[in-house]
């Protein structure tokens, strides 16, 4: 179909349900976004949209051959007061849609498929009245945030963003930041029954990993707690073997600036470990808009990476419970509530 982008009042009216289904039905597993975004560039340009891709690269270490890209709506030659932003890309293993009266599942339904049609149909409706919207789906959130990265340096000149995550349709005060630790250890390999030839690795590993979860982190009173997690443990041979090598990687929730906590890591593996920070995403507090209901996200998102995109605000249907898990699932309800929301906060910011 065919659409004159000045005329958008000729356009169906979209079905932000339908919408989602044919989202979450394109798999866009992280590394695997190619897809979706060239149906979205096609979808937005049919809808009257100037479209623009940005390419993002494979990481060096990625299976996955197929192409990467941002996508970016607005239109020509305008600059946006708001734009509208989330993640095309989902966490592995992918699962089609389904619906019953009450919600609809998939993988992405709530992370961020639904947010990214809820999204759309309200940057319609913004157009319709006029106000100067734009959308932009990026790649790679589920991981390292490669999509922002790209399009922080490609930014439109918006006053406001407003960032797609399920926080059940609350504004956030803050996101909770990540830093992500890499422990190694090393030791010398011997036959298990006699220990003291070797050097165990396993063992230096399991009491740097004791002294962490036993470390006091920050707390902030009107955030809450950082928050530690050992998520991946790997090391030794077989039982009967003293292990020369050990590795754990370990994934902290920020609350505030990450020295403190480098500092106290740093003083629990100091002689049994080595210790590599691989991913700092920083601690955020966002704007508040008074009337509506407000959360905090303990989890992460773009945000930090998209900095020259405006003043940025987090808010989306879809709780984060269901999200990365076999029941992923979004209330109809909320999706609808979701594109009134979007549309009278834009409303609000630009006046």
């Amino acid at each position: 179909m065919s659409v004159d982008p000045a005329n958008p009042a000729v356009l169906p009216v979209l079905d932000v349900g339908a919408l989602t289904r044919q989202l979450v039905d394109i798999e866009s597993t992280t590394y695997y976004e190619g897809p979706v975004g060239r149906f979205l560039e096609g979808f937005l340009t049919e809808r009257g949209f100037a479209v623009e891709t940005m390419a993002v690269p494979q990481p060096v270490d990625s299976k996955s051959k197929s192409e990467r890209l941002n996508v970016y709506a607005g239109a020509a030659g305008e600059t946006p007061d708001v734009v509208f932003s989330t993640h095309m890309d989902t966490v592995p293993p992918y699962f089609k849609s389904s619906e019953d009266e009450e919600y609809i599942y998939g993988r992405g339904a709530c992370d961020a498929k639904g947010i990214m049609a809820a999204q759309i149909v309200a940057a319609e409706q913004l157009r319709a009245e006029g106000a100067r919207v734009g959308l932009l789906f990026v790649a790679g959130e589920e991981r390292d945030s490669a999509g922002a990265k790209v399009a922080n340096a490609q930014a439109k000149g918006s006053r406001y963003l407003i960032n797609g995550e399920p926080t059940d349709n609350r504004l956030a005060l803050a996101s909770k930041g990540t830093l992500r630790v890499r422990l190694t250890a090393r030791g010398k390999m011997a036959h298990s029954a006699y220990p003291e030839l070797g050097d165990s690795a396993t063992h230096k590993l399991v009491e740097v990993l004791n002294q962490l979860l036993a470390m006091e982190l920050p707390v902030v009173e009107d955030i809450g707690p950082s928050t530690l997690n050992v998520g991946l443990i790997e090391g030794g041979y077989a039982p009967n073997v003293i292990a020369d090598h050990a590795e754990a990687q370990v994934l902290i929730r920020l609350v505030g600036p990450s020295e403190e906590t480098k500092t106290a890591v740093l003083k629990a593996a100091e002689g049994l470990a080595e210790v590599e920070f691989t991913l700092e995403i920083p601690f955020m507090r966002l704007r508040k808009i008074e009337g509506l209901p407000t959360m905090v996200a303990k989890f992460t998102t773009d945000i930090p990476w998209l900095t020259h995109w405006g003043e940025p605000l987090l808010l989306g249907p879809g709780s984060i419970h269901v999200a990365h898990t076999p029941n992923e699932r979004l209330a109809k309800k909320e999706l609808h509530e979701a594109v009134e929301l979007y549309v009278e906060v834009a409303r609000g910011l630009v006046g």
